[in-house]
């Protein structure tokens, strides 16, 4: 019985395989053995309305939720952290720099993905707190390191969950960064940690209007359980 079964899907693929391009075979095989590939979104449209972020993307509602239930750092702060990281692009690097001002050479850090976190840090952070699977190209993932990276310079340096400014010269700088005061002598990183602070005011403002719509929206999930 078994012999006949793969008789059978032999005889099928070696039609559709005559009948179809190779783009368009190596999709329809991919699909007949139950694989799939995962797209990474679009970033959002309105990247400066953070309930228009959420209409397009709720899983990341839920995913920013549960990293400031765990860690403690607010919504709004993580995804103005993810905004000026990315732009809400999942695969981004650093550009390369160029040799002799043309050739493409290599990148000035290994920061990649949605939160920009560099290989030492996700390390630790894979080491400590984060699954088997995680990846810094998935916004529950990248969501999740911010809000433990956090916690950890809450912990270590005593920076109030509620100021998103000091928040981000540590994750910039890092926490011995940090301590050394290095972000006094960069007027660059001063200004992004005040448009950080103040996307991270006025995220906080929007959720507040529109926040409702994404709570209790699973069937799973039920009022006032889920507030």
């Amino acid at each position: 019985m078994e012999d006949r079964i793969r008789a059978r899907r032999s005889t099928l693929f070696a039609r559709i395989k005559r009948s179809t391009t190779p783009v368009l075979f190596l999709a329809l095989m991919t699909w007949l053995v139950g694989g799939f590939v995962i797209m990474a979104p679009t970033p959002p449209r309105d990247q400066d309305n953070i309930c228009e972020i959420f209409r397009e993307q709720p899983n990341w509602y839920d995913h920013a939720v549960n990293s400031q239930q765990l860690w403690g750092t607010p919504v709004a702060t993580q995804m103005a952290f993810v905004h000026y990281e990315s732009s809400f692009r999942s695969h981004i690097r650093p550009p390369r720099t160029r040799l002799f001002g043309f050739i493409p050479w290599r990148r000035p850090s290994t920061a990649y993905g949605y939160a920009q976190a560099q290989d030492p840090a996700w390390s630790d952070y894979m080491d400590d707190a984060g699954s088997a699977f995680a990846t810094r190209d998935q916004m529950k993932h990248a969501l999740d390191f911010i809000g433990w990276y956090n916690r950890k310079t809450h912990d270590q340096l005593g920076i109030s969950f509620q100021n998103p400014r000091h928040l981000y010269y540590a994750y910039h700088e890092g926490r011995t960064g940090y301590r050394r005061k290095t972000f006094e002598h960069k007027p660059g990183l001063k200004k992004v940690a005040d448009r950080v602070a103040s996307r991270s005011l006025s995220y906080h403002s929007q959720l507040a209007s529109c926040e409702q719509e994404f709570m209790c929206r699973k069937i799973y999930q039920v009022w006032p359980f889920c507030g």
